[in-house]
């Protein structure tokens, strides 16, 4: 029977949830409305399974093989509509086109965040984009199995706790399988960013109709947050300005286990990892125009293959792993706990955000209020 001693020893991944037999274990939201796995005393067997399958627990790392890649899609408006690169679409259809599923995270009909799948290629734009808030597992590892079990090509993209979840889970290797992992800042509570949108919903007298947590119309360095409401008003900031994207970037809102991340490591499970490639005007200032490059890093021979059968529909420049991940710390580092961060939470259900922003956000010192400005001030400089 899984225990959970402290939560930055679980990371939400329901692997443990899905392989009970006897569906014995819940996921249950705790006080910040992160999910957790409970289990029923009564129900359980005691047949050791989900312990087995924890990837906390079963933290294992061997040497892998890796390449790193700057990478710029071809098409420009799909690369406008992504985050970075637009590297992912191109990956995703290559499964599809072999008769695959690709699984990914995607609103529901209320703006949570959610694991699902997908088998035509017009249904692809529900997984574009950042998604800023942890996704639920739910029962995604079970149909991956089954779609694997029925010989079909299956791409698994999420969080890299979530993609050793699946494959402790599967608890084999399957040749059609591919994976797909991204460099993951950490996972912002899904209890915060319900109380923020049900405070713009409330200020715009509407129901938000799109999210874009990475709209680049304000340029991909300086990108903002946008909503659209069903009433067409829109509301759109920059990430530096906006509470909610700010208590994610300064670490407030994340899960107990991004700050002790096992994950973070360059021998990554995934075949292949993807991110956006700050940094690559210090490595090749022609792979930037400021409308997003993207990150390649290949772990494997099968993400090798994979990017293989893609490269001809791309800009790609190989660089070296070293120098990519310099300017990407979080591949290897975990997010840094704010001292006000168990504060916050003990506030959440008592204050509005902008309240909560300004007794718990951590205060901006003088030199990175300097540096800040000198970048904005570069940024229009290189525009013009």
């Amino acid at each position: 029977m899984i225990k959970i001693q402290s939560k930055t020893n679980c990371c939400g991944c329901h692997s443990c949830y899905s392989i009970c037999p006897g569906n014995a274990i819940l996921m249950l939201k705790d006080e910040k409305g992160f999910k957790y796995p409970q289990t029923d005393k009564n129900k359980c067997i005691e047949c050791g399974l989900c312990e087995k399958v924890c990837p906390i627990l079963n933290h294992k790392e061997k040497e892998r093989y890796k390449k790193a890649y700057a990478c710029i899609n071809s098409d420009e408006e799909l690369r406008k509509d992504s985050s970075s690169g637009g590297i992912f679409s191109l990956v995703a259809k290559q499964i599809l086109n072999l008769n695959g599923v690709v699984f990914g995270s995607q609103f529901d009909k209320d703006f949570n965040v959610i694991h699902s799948y997908i088998e035509d290629k017009k249904d692809l734009y529900k997984y574009r984009g950042s998604k800023y808030v942890q996704s639920i597992i739910g029962e995604t590892y079970k149909q991956v199995k089954e779609f694997l079990d029925n010989d079909r090509f299956v791409l698994f993209t999420g969080t890299p706790c979530q993609i050793e979840g699946l494959y402790l889970y599967l608890q084999k290797n399957y040749e059609k399988l591919y994976t797909q992992d991204i460099i993951c800042h950490g996972v912002p509570s899904p209890k915060v960013w319900n109380k923020y949108r049900n405070s713009k919903e409330n200020k715009f007298n509407s129901k938000i109709e799109n999210v874009k947590f990475r709209d680049k119309k304000t340029g991909w360095n300086n990108y903002s947050i946008t909503l659209n409401f069903e009433n067409n008003k829109k509301y759109t900031n920059y990430i530096s300005k906006d509470l909610y994207m700010q208590l994610f970037l300064k670490n407030v809102s994340l899960r107990d286990s991004c700050y002790n991340c096992k994950f973070k490591k360059k021998n990554r499970i995934s075949d292949i990892t993807l991110a956006d490639f700050w940094g690559i005007d210090n490595i090749d200032k022609e792979m930037n125009d400021n409308f997003g490059t993207s990150l390649v890093i290949v772990n494997s021979k099968k993400g090798e293959k994979l990017f293989n059968n893609i490269k001809d529909k791309m800009k790609f420049k190989e660089v070296n792993l070293e120098d990519a991940i310099k300017y990407n710390s979080a591949y290897l580092k975990s997010a840094e706990q704010p001292k006000n961060r168990e504060k916050f939470f003990k506030d959440l259900d008592n204050y509005e955000l902008n309240i909560l922003a300004k007794k718990h956000l951590p205060k901006q010192k003088w030199n990175d209020k300097i540096n800040n400005f000198l970048r904005r001030v570069k940024r229009k400089v290189v525009g013009k």
